[in-house]
């Protein structure tokens, strides 16, 4: 199962163990990690699952598609490796990916 790294707003890390085919943000959600909102619960809405990525990973994930990307204009914080974590789906080539929590999600 991969392994995935959250690293917080305040620079502690968090690991969680993702079984394939979990989007990030499912995974956070069920295993209690904070920062991660998710109003919408994963239909790519609401952007409060925000994160960032490191370059060499967000350059292997598909883009983003439309709604994603207007949705990322809007969140705090984004930065050209901004993300929904609910688009992120996991497989074993993305084990050992970081991702950065913003210290602050959108709330509408």
């Amino acid at each position: 199962m991969p392994h995935v790294i959250f690293e917080h707003p305040d620079g502690s890390e968090q690991t969680l163990e993702i079984p394939n085919g979990w989007s990030l943000m499912e995974a956070a959600r069920q295993q209690g990690l904070p920062g991660i909102v998710a109003e919408c619960g994963g239909g790519a809405i609401c952007g409060t699952c925000h994160v960032l990525l490191d370059p060499e990973v967000h350059a292997r994930l598909p883009p983003a598609d439309f709604t994603e990307q207007a949705l990322l204009e809007i969140v705090p914080q984004a930065g050209p490796t901004s993300r929904l974590s609910c688009q992120i789906i996991i497989g074993e080539e993305l084990d050992g990916m970081r991702v950065r929590i913003p210290a602050e999600q959108l709330c509408l």
